[in-house]
């Protein structure tokens, strides 16, 4: 493309914006505006929209779902748990019994594990806190007991409670026990999604205590938690020990025991706390989705220290790409609304872009991206609302475009076919066909010379009158205006639609278009000269009718023969003065009796003779029956007829025209025709 045809393509674009907005009007293109702006906010900040962050959080559990990893028992890491089996044989349920634990703890750092978390706060005295004393005391291996504060855990701890828990961890110092954070933060929809807050009191939460090297990455890390499914389901995804079988010496009696005992803590990583019942129970987006189903809160802790062992840290999208996200997903949503796209095609479109808005999150999901706060919700939503907007204001532009189209139509078309055209615009394809129509022809006397002799802004005044007066009349008879030459009217009936009664319409046009003539002649502002009268030309016949043209610029239009015919007839009326000439196809077509006939004509340039008709409504049927009669014998050469036609015409020395069918009819060739020059 040209410099110069980008220039008129840009021109073009921004004519066709302007006139837009303006259809679109101050109000509409204001509220639209808000709207699309709401869209794109939607699409950032549906994850803190009161209603859209269900959707979301519903969303971003469906995807963990879909992409979390389905494993084998993971051979790192055991939980040794108390079960409500050993609580009714303690007898102790809160606080647990820590003589158990004082024994297991022995035994475990006896099989060299790699570190222990407890997730048991001991918050308070018990008669057997000496043997736990001395138990952690001993220990070998690197133990990371619970702390929790009554300012951050206030549904688990009491200030006195705190008080004492600090007390007994000092009293274990020096040593191999140290204070590690148990807390687990769900989001208010009691559903555990994310890796707790980092806390400001130094200590850190239990995954990165039990590894503080894998565990560096993560010490700011409040992202997802990367939950694992289990492949199989005879073996859940950590293997459990029930604590109660660790302390019971007959067990250790048998050293095959001891010995498969080893083998699943060895050098691994142990979490000690609890699977009761109701105690300690949290709902992660797996479960949620399972159902009523909850995870205990030391399951939790084992899924976050092996995410950490994993490395796996997935990040959330940076923020400018989410402003860039949203703005594209309004952009989009707008850009379809306005696309003029055949149904087919839109509805391709939108399939392809809903597609991409669902699909994309569970993708990013899938390739390690942290999809929690990416608002896939808030895409769709804001997608839909930028659509919807967009759409309002195209369907309102439309309505104004087809108001402005209905108008300037039906300065072409009558009222029914313009809306048809509306409802169908395919019907403007570039085809033409055949059809039978019937033609008028117009054309005033005298005004090319006329227009010579005034002013310009005159002749433009006049010319407007004179071309709407004529357009009246072919639209308030149905037809179709095909063009305007000058001050000549063409138009036609039966194209694009037809009608049982086109001729009848076509025929009473043509009459009324020379009376129109007459009306405008006689009421022209003083000063100008006389103006002529309206030659009218009326013929059926076939032609071929379409739109022709490129698809830049068409014309709904007739060509062929008849479309000649007509604008010959129109011309014969200077020879034949005459005011109106229809041919004996078109007045026979048009069901009316008030035609005389005017005898058989060569027009100019044909060599066909035609039989040529006048329009003399206000005749009386008998008369002008009487009258038909005579001018057929003379016509085909009654010599009495001619003479009855010749005496007539004597006596209305006003009627021109049948002055000059009689002469006509005294010089006409042997076969009774008349040619015209």
């Amino acid at each position: 493309m040209s410099e110069r045809d980008r220039n008129s393509h840009s021109a073009r674009l921004r004519a066709q914006t302007t006139i837009a907005l303006r259809q679109l009007g101050g109000l509409r293109l204001l509220l639209t505006g808000v709207f699309l702006i709401l869209a794109v906010l939607l699409a950032r900040y549906s994850w803190t929209a009161p209603v859209a962050i269900e959707a979301e959080r519903l969303l971003y559990d469906w995807r963990q779902v879909q992409s979390a990893p389905k494993v084998d028992q993971d051979d790192r890491i055991v939980q040794i748990v108390y079960t409500d089996e050993t609580l009714a044989a303690t007898g102790k349920r809160s606080p647990l019994d820590r003589a158990i634990l004082a024994k297991a703890l022995k035994r475990i750092d006896g099989f060299h594990p790699k570190s222990i978390g407890i997730d048991i706060l001991i918050d308070q005295a018990q008669p057997e806190d000496a043997l736990i004393v001395e138990a952690f005391r001993s220990m070998k291996t690197p133990v990371h007991l619970a702390y929790a504060s009554a300012s951050t855990a206030k549904d688990k701890i009491m200030l006195w409670q705190q008080d004492f828990l600090t007390e007994f961890q000092k009293s274990l110092a020096p040593g191999n026990v140290h204070p590690t954070s148990i807390e687990i933060e769900t989001d208010d929809d009691n559903v555990l999604r994310s890796w707790p807050s980092v806390r400001a009191n130094g200590i850190e939460r239990l995954p990165i205590a039990m590894d503080p090297a894998s565990g560096v990455p993560f010490k700011q890390y409040q992202g997802s938690v990367q939950f694992r499914q289990q492949a199989i389901v005879e073996r859940p995804v950590f293997n459990t020990i029930p604590i109660d079988t660790l302390a019971e010496d007959a067990v250790f009696a048998n050293p095959a025991a001891s010995d498969l005992f080893r083998k699943q803590i060895e050098g691994k990583y142990v979490l000690i706390g609890g699977h009761i019942q109701d105690i300690d129970l949290f709902s992660t987006p797996l479960k949620r989705m399972e159902g009523a189903q909850q995870t205990w809160g030391m399951e939790v802790f084992a899924h976050m220290l092996a995410q950490q062992l994993d490395g796996k840290m997935p990040l959330p999208m940076p923020v400018p790409m989410m402003w860039i996200a949203a703005l594209l997903v309004a952009l989009t949503g707008a850009a379809t609304a306005i696309s003029n796209s055949r149904p087919l095609a839109l509805s391709l479109l939108i399939g392809a872009q809903l597609a991409l808005i669902i699909g994309l999150p569970f993708w990013f999901q899938s390739h390690d991206m942290d999809t929690q706060g990416l608002p896939a919700f808030g895409w769709g939503a804001g997608w839909l609302m930028a659509f919807a907007a967009a759409s309002t204001a195209a369907r309102a532009v439309g309505s104004e475009q087809r108001k402005f189209a209905q108008n300037a139509l039906g300065k072409y078309l009558p009222r029914d076919i313009a809306a048809e055209i509306l409802r169908d615009p395919d019907s403007l394809a570039l085809h033409g066909e055949k059809r039978e129509i019937f033609v008028v022809f117009t054309d005033l006397e005298g005004f090319t010379k006329l227009s010579h002799a005034i002013q310009p802004e005159m002749v433009a005044t006049l010319l407007n009158r004179y071309l709407e007066m004529l357009s009246n009349v072919v639209l308030e008879h149905g037809g179709t205006i095909d063009k305007f030459v000058g001050d000549a009217v063409v138009a036609f009936w039966g194209a694009p639609i037809s009608r049982p009664d086109d001729g009848e319409r076509a025929a009473r046009a043509a009459s009324a278009m020379h009376e129109a003539g007459e009306l405008f002649r006689k009421t022209v502002p003083d000063g100008v000269p006389a103006i002529g009268k309206t030659r009218v030309g009326l013929h059926h016949g076939e032609a071929i009718v379409g739109n022709f043209g490129g698809e830049g610029r068409i014309q709904y239009t007739a060509l062929g023969d008849s479309m000649n015919t007509a604008a010959r007839l129109e011309s014969a009326n200077k020879q034949t003065n005459s005011s109106v000439l229809v041919s004996r196809e078109a007045a026979e077509l048009s069901g009316l009796n008030w035609f005389r006939p005017m005898g058989r004509v060569v027009l100019r340039g044909r060599a066909t003779p035609i039989d040529i008709m006048e329009p003399v409504p206000e005749t009386p049927p008998q008369e002008l029956q009487e009258f038909t009669e005579i001018a057929e014998r003379a016509i085909r050469g009654d010599v009495s007829a001619v003479t009855m036609l010749s005496e007539s015409s004597a006596k209305t020395p006003q009627d021109v025209a049948l002055a000059n069918f009689v002469y006509r009819l005294t010089h006409q060739e042997e076969g009774g025709y008349f040619v015209l020059d």
